[in-house]
């Protein structure tokens, strides 16, 4: 005779009522068959577990003890069932997710504190890369999610959805001229040097800068490059150029730098970054779906 859920949930009913009557009703069974089954319980322990009488049952101190450890074993089996639940429904276990630097600042915050408050037994990794490297490791499954900027130049087995649009501004030296400015125009800059990104691990920002400046017509002059915001902001705070970066950064300048808007032009469709949330295609996974779900609330037009 096995120790099943049954069989402790029975012993367990029975210790509580000290009475089969009382003990077959709550279980919804008459009274013989639960009487059976604790003799079963008894010989396959070999230990008594009950002193019957005509009118009560009393509880051996084997019985008692073991009614005890049977309550916790019934408590962790139900924990067991209902935390394989969880995970199944992506509100608990472990997820690695990915994100570029840039996002670093607000935007990565805000989703941590959306899975902390909605899924808070959800333990999320995080890991920083270029969006190269990311969706690299999107496609081999050491990352389960990663946020990236797009565009990409290699979407190949990876499923892309827009989260959400973010402006460029400008990053000036605090004592720049145009700082005076409460906002500028992209043209401003065309005989401005300028602090560019790295086209290998700022990809999707150094294509998004170049086209937004070729489209108010004129080519950025090229001062300075850097493999990160903290680089080219870093070059601005040097105070020989300026750059061009998305608007959360805003919130960790680095002192002498400034920022400035940008002013809406024919052109300004190409001053807008966009959020990509990347996943293995053909991977289902609960726990990145609940992200997913809870940034499509925040943003119901991402």
């Amino acid at each position: 005779m096995d120790l099943t859920q049954r069989v402790l949930e029975q012993f367990v009913v029975l210790a509580e009522e000290r009475h089969f009557g009382r003990a077959a009703e709550r279980l919804s069974m008459s009274q013989p068959p639960l009487s059976q089954a604790v003799q079963r319980l008894e010989r396959r322990l070999g230990v008594t577990l009950l002193e019957r009488s005509t009118r009560t049952v009393r509880l051996t101190p084997a019985g008692d003890a073991f009614a005890h450890d049977a309550r916790h074993l019934l408590e962790a089996q139900n924990a067991a069932v209902e935390r394989a639940r969880r995970i199944a429904h992506g509100t608990e276990g472990e997820l690695h997710l990915g994100f570029i630097s840039g996002l670093a600042y607000t935007f990565l915050p805000g989703v941590l504190r959306l899975s902390r408050a909605h899924l808070p037994d959800l333990r999320i990794h995080l890991h920083q890369h270029s969006s190269a490297e990311l969706v690299s490791r999107v496609r081999s499954g050491t990352i389960d999610l990663a946020f990236v900027r797009g565009p990409l130049a290699d979407t190949d087995a990876l499923t892309l959805r827009a989260i959400e649009g973010e402006r460029l501004c400008v990053a000036l030296p605090a004592t720049h001229p145009l700082a005076d400015r409460e906002q500028l125009r992209l043209a401003d800059l065309a005989h401005e040097d300028v602090a560019l990104p790295s086209l290998t691990a700022l990809a999707g920002l150094a294509e998004q800068v170049v086209t937004a400046c070729r489209a108010e017509g004129f080519a950025p002059r090229d001062a300075a490059r850097a493999d990160s915001l903290s680089g080219l902001l870093s070059h601005v705070a040097a105070g020989h150029c300026v750059c061009l970066v998305p608007e959360q950064v805003r919130s960790g300048a680095l002192p002498g730098v400034t920022f400035r808007s940008l002013a809406d032009t024919d052109t300004s469709g190409h001053l807008t970054l966009s959020v990509l949330a990347a996943t293995r295609a053909g991977h289902d996974d609960p726990a990145v779906r609940r992200i997913l779900g809870l940034l499509a609330v925040r943003n119901p037009e991402g």
